[in-house]
């Protein structure tokens, strides 16, 4: 407190040595004015006023700091500039999760927080599957598993969308998802042919051969482990059915008879 310029007096060091230890972080004193007594007392005793903020797996950071900026009353603009200045990764280094964060909280805290928590996850799980964390070869398998988030209807076709994906790389074949368009602000938009003719990201998959080097989204730990563990098929191609699940075929004439069954 002496640090940040507030007037301590030896009577308040020996208060705070009867009541206990101020606590850090954020804690809520309340708006109501206090006496000495009463403010040094919520400094070892008031509980940080919290609120939830989830990033659902597959979402984009340009939409999760929208969602930031709306939730916590930050400005968009300073969010954005945080994340760059801390983060190395245009996208994919946070943790869907749902976290707790305090209320006042500053842009800069609060993604130093959230890069942090998501940093030490995913060093836990790369330990817990490798026995060590190479940042390197770790985010090839979320750029891998940015696609197969995007891709799969449900947490049973991770592996299966992983060994289409693992296929058509070993067979020189372009990958050609839509899902890969869906970065950043796309995140919601619907794929298009034009759109496909047009954007010349280094996402779009019809016209770059293999996995872009720079993931799609935030990932789960489920769509992680589907990268890093393909089911072993022979599929080449998938085909969204009538029920929202996909179809898979090994053979271009078999797709072509599971896109008629869709469209009928």
């Amino acid at each position: 407190m002496h640090e940040k310029n507030y007037d301590v007096s030896k009577l308040d060091s020996l208060l705070l040595r009867v009541i206990g230890s101020p606590q850090s972080g954020w804690i809520n004193i309340g708006t109501e004015r206090s006496t000495r007594a009463d403010f040094l007392y919520k400094l070892t005793t008031a509980k940080a006023a919290l609120q939830n903020v989830t990033l659902i797996p597959g979402e984009t950071t340009f939409i999760f700091l929208n969602q930031l900026s709306q939730n916590f009353n930050l400005d968009r603009e300073k969010l954005q500039k945080e994340y760059d200045l801390q983060s190395p990764l245009v996208e994919g280094a946070f943790v869907p999760n749902t976290y707790r964060m305090p209320i006042g909280i500053t842009e800069k805290e609060l993604i130093r927080l959230l890069l942090s928590s998501s940093a030490k996850l995913m060093k836990e799980l790369s330990i817990k599957i490798f026995g060590n964390y190479n940042e390197k070869k770790w985010f090839q398998y979320v750029a891998v598993a940015s696609i197969i988030q995007k891709e799969s209807a449900n947490l049973e076709e991770m592996p299966i969308v992983s060994s289409v994906i693992h296929n058509r790389i070993k067979k020189g074949m372009k990958l050609q998802m839509d899902g890969t368009l869906n970065y950043g602000k796309y995140s919601h938009v619907k794929i298009t042919p034009k759109r496909i003719r047009e954007d010349k990201s280094i996402y779009n998959t019809y016209i770059h051969s293999g996995v872009p080097k720079i993931p799609i989204c935030n990932v789960s730990f489920d769509a992680i482990r589907a990268a890093i563990f393909p089911a072993k098929t022979d599929y080449l191609y998938f085909m969204k059915s009538k029920s929202g699940t996909h179809n898979f075929a090994c053979n271009y004439s078999t797709h072509l008879d599971n896109i008629k069954g869709a469209t009928k």
